[in-house]
């Protein structure tokens, strides 16, 4: 937290516009440094009032006995303003602005005045949080700059238990509501800020700072956009060495959620399936909703080390067995085969009629029987195929020992150190659980949830660190050229090919005999297709012409398709003629620069159908080949790839190394390449490679 202490371990705070009113803006951050036990000198600011909730109050900030380390900026409009700039002048190190009416209303005016703030705060070494930020809180150390109303709910004895979760948001509401859900389940907080417009003080370099507390065991971050992934990366970077954890929820998946985040922050709307790839590739888990965000928290806080996704179910229902399977299949987590030797053991504890293959179903019995629980848990708990564990207790009262129940999972949890989770309808049945440790859940499809949620995110961060520690660091963002010129298909090809691409066998023809004679030279059917710097799509004009068998045929189209360019009023470039490529799959590779994210590169499902199927996955380099497969695995269309029906498998490998050559292309600057359209790519059988047959490369100007 060194870089940004003051703005998270202030030694005192200044309040302007202070209220002796805890429940206007200037009077909830006096209330609750008082009341979370801040040990730092509190200064309030207001020229009326001689005393404030206690507190003596000052005329201006010129009038404190020095100067504060933390100014927290409770004034509106253009008072805000000049307030931020008195600060500047004072020597304060963080202004907290939580005025709003700026960025976020008014993308000219209301912006030129957060730039006036920064530029003011930036000539003297001052930094800014916000405006429009609903404020900071660490109850780690009682520096609650902040007017949330959830905190007036918050009892101190709560606030101040040991917290290990951090909660950074752009939004003010979205900073706090996770704490209420988390408060629900009995998890304290340690961190919970939010940033607002983030015109200077980004959430990203926030959230680098306090990912540097020990404390901290979870981050969870809300984000209405990415202006700047530098942050990010390295926020990423410090998580993995720690092995902290990361669940981001960024909003705008859809049109109308980012033209919502332009009014509501005056956020930059980012590429959503770039977010996606973004997070994937530095470990962060993306959750979907807010649900997502919070409901496996505990499980993070657990300390458990998983090894796999094999699940173990158990339950005293058939039914609940049932539904666990469903929702565990669905989630890719498979169900673990135990051992014989666990079903032998298993079948000579259990009455006849229950069924110890996995899932377990413990039947009824268990209400005749509540030893059946601890006797068969210590079973399982040796069997090696096992990696998680869920226990459904649907049903229980009277003449179950509950009680017991819960012990033994508790013990059971302890002696595998493997994640184990209840799902227990009933609120009394679910509080025993609890009050053991053992995570619970209302149904086996929250279990589930959350459990795959959890051991997912643990292979992600696992895959981050590798490909971190084995791959160069991604580099500075290349800008991208003000101006890009489309190469022709024949420098197109050229270039790729230099770079170790597969291309289809090809001539450029410069005259109507050349055309002749690349016919003989390719001996076969050959496709003839113009060439053109100012023609991207050129088959809409006729200028493919596929199977042509004769050198008479195409040195006549030769010369129509030079007729055909010079009548489109386009550069003539001559005319490629190029082998029939053959294949089993059409696939595709693309890539462009990104404005925030730098190089992406796209693979999947290629032809003419590409942007109506859209089975597509994204890469941000640098890359390898092992997640380019990876990759690969995630597309519709992956079962073809080992053979279908029969069919030899298709030549992957050979696909895989081209994607990789592409992503060393967009990566090099020196390249000037700007996007890549690769459409088809001819994917044959293994051992026949791949051919790029069509290919379109922008170029900086």
């Amino acid at each position: 937290m060194s870089r940004l202490r003051a703005a998270l371990d202030p030694k005192s705070i200044a309040i302007i516009g202070a209220s002796d009113n805890p429940n206007k803006v200037g009077g909830r951050p006096v209330h609750f440094l008082g009341k979370f036990g801040f040990k730092g000198k509190i200064y309030p600011i207001n020229p009326t009032r001689p005393e404030i909730q206690g507190h003596k109050s000052y005329a201006s900030l010129q009038d404190l006995p020095e100067a504060p380390e933390m100014v927290i900026v409770a004034v509106a409009g253009d008072n805000a303003i000049a307030a931020v700039e008195d600060c500047a002048a004072a020597g304060v190190k963080v202004a907290v602005v939580m005025a709003s009416g700026f960025g976020e209303v008014d993308q000219i005016a209301g912006k030129a005045k957060e730039r006036r703030m920064v530029e003011a705060a930036r000539k003297a070494g001052m930094r800014i949080v916000g405006p429009n930020s609903q404020g900071l809180a660490n109850f780690g150390t009682g520096a609650i700059a902040s007017f949330s109303t959830m905190f007036v709910e918050m009892e101190p004895a709560a606030a101040n238990a040991k917290g290990h979760v951090a909660m950074l948001s752009q939004s003010g509401a979205l900073s706090t509501v996770p704490v209420g859900f988390l408060r629900q389940r009995g998890i304290a907080v340690r961190h919970t800020h939010a940033t607002g417009n983030d015109s200077d003080i980004t959430v990203g370099e926030l959230a680098c700072a306090v990912a540097e507390d020990p404390e901290v065991k979870l981050m969870l971050l809300y984000l209405e956009s990415i202006p700047d992934k530098a942050y990010l990366e390295e926020l990423a970077a410090i998580a993995l060495d720690r092995d902290l954890p990361i669940i981001a929820l960024k909003s705008g998946r859809t049109e109308a959620g980012k033209a919502a985040a332009q009014s509501h922050t005056g956020a930059l709307a980012n590429e959503d399936r770039v977010v996606d790839a973004f997070f994937e590739h530095h470990g962060i888990w993306r959750a979907p909703d807010m649900r997502g965000l919070v409901e496996a928290t505990e499980l993070y806080l657990k300390g458990w080390k998983p090894q796999g996704r094999r699940l173990v179910a158990i339950s005293n229902s058939g039914a609940v067995c049932v539904l666990t399977a469903d929702a565990a299949t669905q989630v890719g987590m498979p169900m673990a085969k135990l051992a014989s030797e666990t079903d032998a053991k298993l079948k000579s504890i259990l009455p006849g009629f229950a069924t110890t293959t996995n899932p377990i179903d413990l039947t009824a019995a268990l209400l005749s029987n509540s030893a059946l629980f601890g006797d068969i848990l210590p079973v399982i708990a040796k069997d090696p195929a096992a990696d998680a564990f869920l226990i459904g207790v649907p049903v229980a009262g009277p003449g179950y020992d509950v009680p017991a129940f819960s012990r033994d999972t508790a013990a059971f949890a302890e002696q595998t150190g493997k994640p184990v989770v209840v799902a227990a309808t009933q609120p009394s049945v679910a509080q025993v659980f609890a009050a053991n440790g053992t995570s619970v859940f209302p149904t086996e499809v929250e279990a589930v949830s959350a459990l795959h949620q959890f051991l997912a995110h643990h292979e992600l961060m696992f895959r981050a660190r590798s490909r971190r520690a084995t791959r160069p660091p991604s580099e500075a963002l290349i800008t991208p050229r003000a101006e890009t010129l489309m190469l022709n298909e024949a420098d197109s090809l050229a270039l790729l090919s230099s770079r170790g691409v597969p291309v289809v066998p090809h001539r450029l023809c410069l005259s109507r005999s050349e055309a002749v004679a690349a016919f003989t030279l390719i001996d076969g059917p050959v496709v003839v297709k113009g060439c053109s710097a100012d023609i991207a799509h050129k088959s809409e004009l006729g200028l493919v012409r596929l199977g042509v068998t004769s050198a008479d045929a195409t040195g006549a189209i030769y010369t129509e398709m030079e007729q055909i360019i010079a009548k489109a009023g386009a550069r003539f470039d001559g005319v490629i003629v190029a082998a029939m490529a053959g294949g089993r799959r059409e696939m595709m590779i693309g890539a462009h620069r990104d404005p925030v994210f730098g190089p992406v590169v796209v693979i999947g499902d290629g032809g003419k159908y590409v942007e109506v199927f859209r089975d597509t996955k994204l890469l941000l380099p640098p890359f390898a080949a092992a997640d380019v497969h990876d990759a690969l695995k995630g597309l519709r269309i992956a079962p073809l790839f080992a053979g279908a029906h029969g069919e030899p498998p298709m030549d992957v490998d050979a696909f895989v190394e081209a994607v990789v050559r592409v992503g060393e292309i967009m990566r090099d600057e020196s390249a000037g390449v700007v996007s890549i359209d690769l459409n088809p790519v001819m994917l044959g059988s293994a051992g026949e490679g791949c051919v790029v047959v069509d290919a379109v490369v922008f170029h900086g100007a």
